[in-house]
């Protein structure tokens, strides 16, 4: 057992080499859509599995199954009688978007009032390196087995992540599986994962003409596709802003609440926009079915035309509430799209993303002893929170491992901004999550 104020001094030493360690990672553009180059996921993955190769493992490989991006997994056994921990995080991050939304360049670490600018500063290179910085603090004194995986698909929805479990169950398989890639509560109060929303996402095709005519001539008796479809998705929320697709479940309330001003601060919520949908807002973002409408397809106003458009195209992605089936929620999704098709309008409703839903166990062994090792590493306790973004392959996991424990764990804060603009992660809670880790492995040694 290492002393917890032994292992707070090691973290902060380590620290600063950390650091530059996680800037060299932001500056590889790692982006694992198909329209980016790859190569630099395949970069991403020799330097995080460099990085591994001097932390003290024995064995580190870069791996793929089928046609997927390169994972890295690095392992140590356990000494006899001890558990094996699954560390996950994942190499790939988000395309940038607009640079000229982002105050310095995405691929430029640049530090700003604490915090650490850049793509993948938060999601998920700080959980490569909480993991590292856990490795390196405890060094020799290590005394459980490790495996870290390093997944490099994940900002895609991990499409070959149940083949690759497949093809590596035994290289992976561990009686604790820590996910390093959520939110702690806020600055300065860690939070424990306990649900996470699934996901459903889908294109709705709307079509109202074989081609498109002179708004002149035809405009009148003829609405334009974009019309038809924006009333379309009208319907899909009430008056309050709640969900109104019939079949959607809600779980219980959470147990805490979002302080409104901090969500608004934390949000970018312009002042005068009000909250939509009702209940508390921890509901509204954890428990409750939530839909957005998160790209659409229609002549552009810089190449427009005097023409009804006679076809537009909406992506829109649903979360769903812990309990709720992925397929079921997708299939009343389209009973709805199809049943308020206006004016007759032909409605095609392509299938696209599912995940399921996860909600850890009230308590158990490895959450007890990761509360103790939060409070320990924060100086307050964790709070039991909910995220209401998705990690799908959780359950995949857990269907491999069925008797495994897994821990979701906070690398951001509600300032992070992951997928967006100026992605962040703040320092000196990096600095306390990488103790946090170190002491819950401690911790997991003493059973």
């Amino acid at each position: 057992m290492t002393l917890p104020d032994d292992l707070r001094s090691r973290v902060h030493d380590l620290f600063p080499a950390l650091r530059a360690d996680l800037e060299v990672l932001v500056r590889i553009p790692s982006v694992s859509a198909p329209a980016f180059d790859q190569a630099h996921v395949a970069s991403s993955a020799e330097a995080v599995a460099e990085l591994l190769r001097g932390a003290g493992l024995d064995e580190v490989q870069i791996l793929t199954s089928g046609e997927s991006r390169p994972a890295v997994v690095a392992r140590r056994a356990a000494p006899a009688g001890a558990p094996t921990v699954l560390l996950y995080a994942h190499h790939d991050v988000q395309p940038p978007g607009d640079a000229a939304s982002w105050a310095t360049d995405p691929f430029v670490p640049t530090e700003r009032d604490g915090r650490l600018y850049g793509r993948g500063a938060a999601d998920d290179k700080a959980g490569i390196v909480a993991h590292l910085g856990a490795l390196r603090a405890l060094g020799d004194n290590l005394a459980v087995g490790v495996t870290v995986f390093v997944e490099g698909e994940e900002e895609i929805g991990s499409p070959y992540f149940g083949e690759f479990l497949a093809e590596h169950a035994e290289l992976l398989r561990a009686d604790v599986i820590v996910v390093a890639d959520s939110s702690n509560w806020k600055v300065g109060v860690p939070g424990l994962t306990t649900s996470l929303r699934g996901l459903v996402d889908c294109e709705v095709e709307l079509s109202v003409l074989s081609h498109a005519v002179h708004s002149g001539m035809f405009g009148g008796p003829v609405l334009d596709a974009i019309t038809l479809l924006s009333r379309l998705i009208s319907t899909l929320h009430d008056d309050a802003g709640d969900v109104a697709v019939a079949g959607l479940a809600h779980a219980p309330d959470p147990t805490v609440d979002y302080d409104e001003a901090d969500f608004r601060a934390d949000s970018g919520l312009l002042d005068g926009v009000q909250l939509a949908g009702t209940g508390p807002i921890s509901s509204r973002l954890w428990t409750k079915p939530a839909l957005s409408v998160i790209g659409f397809d229609a002549p552009t106003v810089e190449l427009s035309s005097n023409t009804i458009a006679p076809k537009a195209t909406a992506k829109l992605s649903l979360r769903i509430a812990a309990g709720q089936d992925p397929e079921a929620a997708l299939e009343a999704l389209r009973t709805h799209l199809l049943d308020h098709a206006p004016l007759g309008a032909k409605v095609v409703v392509r299938d696209g993303e599912l995940g399921k839903p996860f909600q850890a166990p009230a308590d158990s062994a490895a959450m007890r002893a990761a509360r103790a090792a939060f409070e320990q590493a924060w100086g307050v306790p964790p709070v039991d929170i909910g995220i209401g973004g998705s990690i799908p392959f959780i359950a995949d996991l857990l269907e491999v491992f069925p008797d495994a424990a897994i821990l979701v764990t906070g690398v951001e804060d509600p300032d992070s901004r992951a997928h967006g603009a100026d992605e962040s992660v703040h320092l000196g809670e990096l600095e306390k999550v990488v103790l946090a880790e170190a002491l819950l492995l401690d911790g997991l040694a003493q059973g």
